[in-house]
């Protein structure tokens, strides 16, 4: 009998130190930055992209994993000023030769592995949906316990999601790498 409790009770222990939490992002203060440059010229644009939906994973109060679902008809452009030209280019970018977003309007993070080099930066791997084309990306994130915030930087290779245009202006041309920075608010 005696073994039989200590069994159970060692066996909750386990269960209690592993326990996961599932921490759901504030979406409203939650924000994406896109950011597109020119390769033989500085220059670009960039803009806003909001969150669908996105929760955080905790594991014995570190962040271990989450899920982020993100809204591609919401994307903005802040650089240019003048509304037509804003318009005009998101409308380009949701065209399907970009992010053909009347065929894929969710794009999808899914982080799979947290290395810590500290108790607040870590090393994320992560599965990337864009286009209904699914790649392993890695960056380097800041936790903030205190604020509950997490802060990244990260550029992609469009390339690898079959986001191919390419102007007719060589001194125009866009550069491959598609940048990212991310705040996540709980």
């Amino acid at each position: 009998m005696r073994k039989i409790i200590t069994l159970i009770l060692t066996a909750s222990s386990i269960l209690i130190s592993n326990s996961q939490e599932k921490l759901p992002i504030n979406v409203e203060k939650s924000t994406i930055k896109w950011i597109g440059e020119l390769t033989f010229h500085f220059g670009g644009h960039d803009g806003f992209i909001q969150f669908k939906e996105g929760h955080l994973v905790k594991t014995d109060d570190k962040i271990t994993g989450g899920e982020f679902t993100i809204d591609m008809n919401s994307m903005t452009n802040t650089d240019i000023k003048q509304e037509e030209g804003k318009k005009n280019l998101i409308d380009h970018l949701k065209d399907h030769d970009f992010f053909d977003v009347k065929k894929h309007p969710l794009t999808k993070l899914v982080i799979t592995k947290v290395t810590y080099s500290d108790e607040t930066h870590a090393r994320i791997e992560a599965n990337l949906t864009l286009k209904g084309i699914t790649k392993p990306i890695n960056f380097n994130a800041e936790f903030n316990y205190q604020d509950k915030t997490m802060l990244t930087r990260f550029k992609i290779d469009r390339r690898k999601w079959n986001v191919y245009y390419t102007s007719k202006v060589k001194d125009y041309a866009i550069s491959d790498a598609l940048g990212f920075e991310v705040t996540v608010k709980l």
